[in-house]
């Protein structure tokens, strides 16, 4: 499906492991409670019309019907142990109500600190919503046995703030047997794609909100449009500001030109993409609190030995600039960023370092089997110190 496969990836291999994993998440298209068993993992798929263009206020009462229905769902299952991964927090509340209800402890993922977050891009505005997100964000930190963070700056935020919560830094991940088949799958995608054939393709694979700032790439594009009209810019994906992007493409005259505006796609077709790209790019809005952001789309990136190129700096940035993964693009200089990615894509040894130092990274630092002994141990270990497989619960 769409989207980030975090939450799949660790479940199937937790199942492979022995432990016996239910999973709720929401069904946005679905109309009815249903169940399926999914590479052994029990998905309870529930009824919550969701969409990522949503208005902030549209998606908050989304999760909140999602804390409702999760919390019947899971205060029915018996467990050892809950796994409740964020965002939103809201999560935490069918989280701590189905560990209360059975006595078990819970492991809570936060993989974007709030209310930092919100509150930095504007979605938190009044006084009420912002005392009511901080009592939150405190509540579920001081229910769970341990907290997964998905950056060292998420980690120093709650230490910082709740010292005696226990936290364990498990970043995103490279799939890197999924990504195998990128170069192959990239070479197929340029024979048979009319606007990108041989010319270098910068891509943006990732969600279009508010806080991403993709109007940032539309124009670099148009920078681009004048001094290398051959380079493409492929961005896949959908969000809030999808139609924003589409005009302002459309206004300077770069739409379907040189960038190309492009639906989101499931990761197994994403591959190729990543394959076909000379670089790839993560982009936000320039503010300090994005810099803790764990995007799935660098660390695809990496799998698929790509360069990968961020304009927020943070604690990725400052780990390309170590180790020549990529570029860092200047925050608010689009037409700077332009000059750069020019000149990378003009200079194919610059090019083959950084992919290599990509395929490394997620060799020796993201593959996802490695990440996963520390993300089951954290579980196991909320559980009891040394034990059998147990059942797991994880609510998505």
């Amino acid at each position: 499906m769409t989207g980030g496969t975090r939450s799949y990836e660790f479940a199937r291999r937790l199942v492979e492991r022995g432990h016996e994993v239910h999973m709720i998440t929401g069904d946005p298209g679905g109309d009815r409670t249903r169940i399926s068993t999914e590479s052994g993992i029990v998905v309870h798929w529930l009824p919550v019309p969701y969409d990522s263009a949503m208005s902030y206020r549209r998606r908050l009462w989304a999760f909140a019907r999602f804390v409702g229905r999760a919390a019947a769902v899971a205060g029915r299952l018996r467990h050892d142990l809950v796994f409740a991964t964020s965002t939103p927090l809201t999560v935490a509340i069918p989280g701590a109500y189905a560990a209360r209800r059975r006595g078990v402890p819970m492991v809570l993922e936060v993989r974007d600190v709030w209310p930092e977050v919100p509150i930095a891009v504007g979605a938190l505005r009044s006084p009420a919503t912002r005392w009511a997100a901080g009592r939150l964000e405190a509540w579920a930190y001081r229910r769970a046995a341990h907290v997964i963070a998905l950056s060292p700056g998420m980690a120093d935020s709650i230490r910082r703030r709740f010292p005696e919560v226990g936290v364990t830094v498990v970043p995103n991940c490279s799939d890197r047997a999924v990504f195998a088949d990128a170069d192959r799958a990239g070479a197929a995608l340029r024979e048979a794609t009319p606007w990108l054939q041989d010319r270098p393709l910068v891509l943006y694979a990732g969600a279009l909100g508010l806080a991403n700032g993709v109007d940032y790439l539309v124009r670099m594009a148009a920078r681009l449009a004048d001094t290398d009209p051959d380079v493409r810019i492929g961005i896949l994906g959908d969000g809030a500001k999808r139609d924003e992007i589409h005009d302002l493409a459309a206004r300077l005259g770069v739409l379907n030109r040189n960038l190309f505006l492009l639906g989101p796609v499931a990761k197994a077709e994403v591959v190729a993409f990543f394959g076909a790209c000379d670089l790839a790019v993560s982009v936000f809005v320039n503010l300090p609190e994005l810099g803790n952001n764990s995007p799935n789309k660098a660390f695809d990136a990496f799998a698929a030995g790509r360069p990968v190129a961020v304009n927020n700096g943070g604690w990725l940035g400052d780990l390309i600039a170590a180790t020549g993964a990529g570029l860092v693009l200047p925050a608010d200089d689009p037409a700077g960023a332009a000059a750069a990615v020019a000149a990378f894509l003009r200079d194919p040894e610059a090019r083959r370092a950084a992919g290599a130092a990509a395929g490394t990274l997620a060799r020796d630092r993201f593959d996802r089997d490695l990440l996963f002994q520390d993300f089951e141990r954290v579980l196991t270990q909320a559980v009891a110190p040394e034990g059998p497989a147990r059942r797991l619960e994880a609510s998505a």
